[in-house]
């Protein structure tokens, strides 16, 4: 199994676990913001000038989020 399928998988297991946790899609905001936060950290760990790299991730992340909410798909 590759690096990216390992993740993937425990990506897919971390969804689970807060679906089984709080199974309203409502209560999911928290742990989305807490997941963007550590990634905020660990960008910013790795390279410090990976905080511009952040926010524009985060500028793509608000534009595939839009195109979910007309379109409904990724």
């Amino acid at each position: 199994m590759s690096r990216e399928d390992e993740l993937r998988e425990t990506l897919n297991q971390a969804a689970k676990d807060i679906a089984r946790t709080q199974s309203n899609p409502r209560t999911w905001h928290s742990w989305v913001v807490y997941l963007l936060g550590r990634l905020e950290d660990e960008a910013i760990r790795g390279n410090p000038t990976y905080n511009e790299s952040y926010g524009d991730m985060l500028s793509a992340l608000q534009d595939a989020i839009r195109n979910h909410q007309r379109t409904g798909s990724w």
